[in-house]
């Protein structure tokens, strides 16, 4: 059964996510990684918070089991990957950046395997290779041979525990969305999170850097909370409960064509048309793993 809303959905995801690595990258420039992801992520819960009380929606009362998943969601998906993902940014381009981040899908698929048991049919592995071989195009501008050039350093290191980190967020979600709706998984990860980066905020010099913001950081700092991260995770979390955990990650790799066009028209950083013939390979690749053949019914005939 196809699902063209659930899929717009995840494509707007990622476009909001691909502007992530531009104002992350301008933020790592004048804030510390822990007192940035603590103030994004302080303004994403303010937000969520909001959007819950003002919703229809009932704010879910979380039981011992669902606030230790949720603890663990706080712990990967919001304190480790995000201290790793400023601290990445302040080491490597945001294209090189996304070019790691675009391994989420194949993280993601492995550990749903493990845990879920979810099937992985040819054509859907064959769909994220291909989609993983389509951002390597469009991060190297054509020539895949250049990502061993630039070295393995600090910055590729954090970015590597940032998949790690993203792929246990998904699929620990994807137990707690049984019980609870994406917003308040959301809702309740954000905030557990925001409290988690508190210490390392403030030893990272939080107070100080706090006061000299401009405001061109605090509309980055919005963007990062607001966009970035409410809207976002709420809308992928969606996607996770309604067609899995590895079919809504293999939109991830969409996330690379997206930073590279807006970092291009943000930090202009160097693009090509390779961008294009990436981001085709990128699109054919996610619609493989997403294929779902139409099983015809039987046709019923009289004697």
């Amino acid at each position: 059964m196809a699902h063209p809303g659930t899929y717009i959905l995840l494509v707007v995801t990622m476009f909001l996510w691909g502007g992530t690595f531009s104002a992350g990258r301008l933020l790592s420039e004048v804030m510390a990684p822990a007192p940035a992801a603590f103030l994004r992520f302080a303004i994403a819960s303010a937000t969520l918070f909001l959007v819950l009380v003002f919703s229809r929606e009932t704010i879910h009362r979380p039981d011992k089991k669902e606030l230790f998943g949720l603890t663990l969601l706080g712990l990967t998906g919001i304190f480790s990957y995000n201290v790793l993902f400023f601290y990445g940014l302040a080491h490597i381009s945001a294209g090189r950046a996304s070019l790691i981040i675009s391994f989420n899908p194949l993280a993601i698929t492995i550990l749903a395997l493990i845990f879920f048991n979810e099937k992985l049919t040819p054509l859907k592995l064959g769909g994220i290779l291909l989609s993983i071989t389509g951002a390597a195009f469009v991060i190297t501008n054509g020539h895949p041979a250049t990502i061993f050039s630039g070295g393995f350093g600090r910055g590729e290191l954090a970015l590597l525990g940032c998949v790690v980190s993203w792929a246990l967020y998904t699929v620990i979600g994807k137990k707690l969305l049984a019980t609870m709706s994406p917003l308040n998984s959301v809702f309740y990860s954000s905030a557990i999170g925001t409290l988690l980066l508190l210490v390392p905020a403030l030893f990272s010099g939080l107070t100080n850097q706090f006061r000299t913001l401009s405001v061109i950081n605090w509309i980055e700092l919005a963007y990062l909370g607001i966009f970035g991260t409410a809207i976002g995770f709420s809308l992928y979390y969606r996607g996770v409960r309604t067609i899995g955990a590895t079919r809504a990650g293999v939109f991830i790799n969409l996330v690379p064509v997206f930073a590279c066009l807006i970092a291009w028209l943000v930090l202009n950083e160097t693009i090509k048309l390779s961008v294009l013939s990436g981001g085709a390979l990128i699109v054919i690749g996610v619609s493989l793993a997403n294929y779902q053949a139409r099983v015809k019914p039987l046709k019923v005939t009289g004697n």
